[in-house]
């Protein structure tokens, strides 16, 4: 077990100490009661004297008081359980906060390289294990540690000889469930890492059923998951096996501590080898109650280490996320820009996902306000890199880029993305009304104004049909089709009407009519703003003022259409290979 960790978790327990004092004097507390019956139980043994010779006040008292002590213990276990279990929860929704919000601030790079389902997992699997570990270790911890001093101190009291015994032989359990969970902790955490893989691969699939169903699929997707499933299986059955081992050692200990105790303690009531040691048969059953009680706490607590453990290898994988690095803060003094004019300078970029794999390497462009710049090329040749730069999404490896002669690193990244409008070929629709989706970057819209950009939009004739018109609750997974999910992300754009746009195929998933009638709206749009437009299609940026031709992380060409077409190099080739295929498939 990672002693950061530890130190981690204690602050954690800090932050609701109150919590923690209450739990330690209701153990106490319990841990009294629980101590002082086993005396009472022995002054009972005692009043039995004889035939004819029993003591019935004294019993009759003595059975009264532990009825009263066993049900104020009762009543003290339920009180501590109920605030161990609103303290266990706190912290975890602590965690969950402290988790989702880490990830708004988190770089894009970190979210692209980790699966969707991988990073669930920590923040609802992992917490949740770390909280039930938790649960249990609060409800042992406090109480057995109490029963352990507190029963010393009795043992010793009563026959000092014994309470050695007891003391020098048990903590033996101990050294063998260290033992063992040193050896588990590593398993517990590979065990974590699986679950977080099978949970990322189960929601990959799930995601795009489709997509498997229509290539069949379905036979490799059992066979990747029975890979997975089999690896799991493995280091679960190693976790728990070797944990499992823990509890019957410890009990084995602790039964030669008992069986020590009833011997000698034996010899000591019938005739005791150390003088000042004579125990009557109430005393040394009291004293079997204590070694009983004594030991007791150290099965808890090594049972308890299993789960321990589990916990302690999720929280480490949640602490790795929260301790992840966030995106670079904007500088104290960074501007903010309002309404640009959309004039964009690149200068000497460098860029790269990966050290090994080079991709835009020194890379100038100019962008006058007003341009519509298109930008095509092969797959992989950098065109959506170039936007998540302009975005600020990634940070650049070298290079400077200007937005009106402000380099965007100077700029808040909140001003910064307010003036750009973004429509991506993948869409994505949060569950809300209608109307909340549309509103997403104009809250402070009309309903007049929503209404006006959904028929720019040409989606106000499709939402009136819905149950509710715009008051309908959707979501991604809506039955809403891909085509009418991005008129609405495109509605968004009309009403937000920012100052530079970028379209990522915006228009892919739409029929040739709504196209048509869309891009007219996309043209009074872009009247006099500076816009970006990545583009498979070649037909549709026939009319952009600059085409950007990638390959590799270079632009290697560009001009307007015509002027492409006269070099009859690159561009001209993809251009009249896409019209040949068009042909071809007609």
């Amino acid at each position: 077990m990672n002693k950061s960790i530890l130190k981690r978790v204690i602050k954690y327990l800090k932050s609701d100490i109150i919590s923690v004092v209450i739990t330690t004097i209701f153990s106490i507390i319990i841990v009294g009661c629980m101590i002082y019956i086993p005396i009472l139980f022995g002054d009972a043994i005692d009043t039995i004297i004889g035939e004819n010779k029993v003591n019935f006040d004294k019993l009759k008292t003595i059975t009264l008081v532990v009825i009263i002590l066993l049900c104020v213990t009762g009543i003290i276990q339920w009180i501590q359980s109920l605030i161990n279990n609103m303290m266990a929860y706190r912290i975890s929704r602590r965690l969950r906060k402290e988790t989702f919000s880490k990830l708004q601030v988190l770089p894009l790079k970190f979210i692209d390289s980790h699966t969707t389902g991988e990073i669930v997992s920590i923040i609802i699997n992992d917490v949740d294990q770390f909280s039930e570990g938790l649960l249990l270790g609060f409800n042992q911890a406090f109480t057995g540690l109490a029963t352990i001093i507190g029963t010393i101190i009795f043992m010793l009291k009563i026959n000092w000889f014994l309470a050695i015994i007891v003391v020098f032989v048990t903590p033996l359990s101990l050294f063998v469930a260290k033992f063992i969970a040193s050896s588990t902790y590593k398993m517990f955490k590979v065990q974590a890492e699986v679950k977080g893989k099978q949970t990322g691969f189960i929601d990959e699939m799930i995601s795009n059923l489709k997509v498997i169903k229509s290539y069949n699929y379905e036979e490799e997707n059992l066979r990747r998951f029975k890979v997975i499933n089999d690896e799991l299986e493995k280091c679960s059955f190693k976790a728990t096996f070797f944990s499992s081992l823990t509890n019957p050692c410890t009990r084995f200990v602790n039964s030669i501590v008992y069986a020590l105790v009833a011997l000698i303690g034996a010899l000591f009531v019938i005739n005791p080898f150390i003088s000042g040691l004579m125990l009557t048969v109430g005393e040394l059953t009291c004293y079997l109650s204590y070694a009983n009680q004594y030991t007791k706490p150290f099965n808890e607590i090594s049972s308890v280490l299993t789960e321990l453990q589990n916990s302690f290898a999720c929280i480490a994988r949640v602490f790795n996320l929260l301790d992840e690095t966030e995106e670079i803060k904007d500088n104290n003094d960074a501007y903010v820009i309002d309404n640009p004019k959309g004039e964009i300078n690149l200068e000497h970029i460098y860029f790269s996902y990966s050290s090994s794999k080079k991709l835009i390497q020194d890379l100038n462009l100019h962008v006058n306000k007003g341009d519509k710049i298109a930008i095509v090329g092969p797959t992989g040749c950098g065109k959506t890199t170039l936007i998540n730069l302009l975005m600020r999404f990634y940070e650049t490896d070298s290079g400077y880029i200007y937005i009106d002669n402000h380099e965007i690193k100077n700029i808040t990244r909140i001003s910064l993305r307010e003036n750009y409008g973004m429509v991506l070929q993948d869409t994505w629709i949060k569950t809300a009304s209608v109307k909340e989706n549309i509103m997403l970057g104009n809250k402070s819209a009309t309903f007049d104004e929503v209404i006006e950009a959904c028929k720019k939009a040409h989606c106000h004739s499709f939402i009136t049909k819905l149950p509710d018109g715009y008051d309908t609750i959707i979501s991604d997974d809506n039955n809403l089709s891909v085509g009418q999910k991005q008129l609405l992300c495109i509605a968004r754009i009309m009403l937000n009407k920012p100052s530079i746009l970028i379209l990522d195929e915006a228009t892919s998933s739409i029929d040739t009519r709504t196209e048509l009638k869309i891009q007219d709206a996309f043209n009074q749009l872009m009247k006099g703003k500076t816009t970006f437009i990545v583009a498979h299609r070649l037909s549709t940026i026939k009319e952009a003022d600059i085409i950007l031709v990638m390959k590799e992380g270079n632009v290697i060409e560009q001009g307007t259409h015509e002027e492409l077409l006269k070099l009859n190099s690159f561009y001209s080739k993809l251009y009249y290979s896409q019209y040949e295929e068009k042909m071809d498939q007609n």
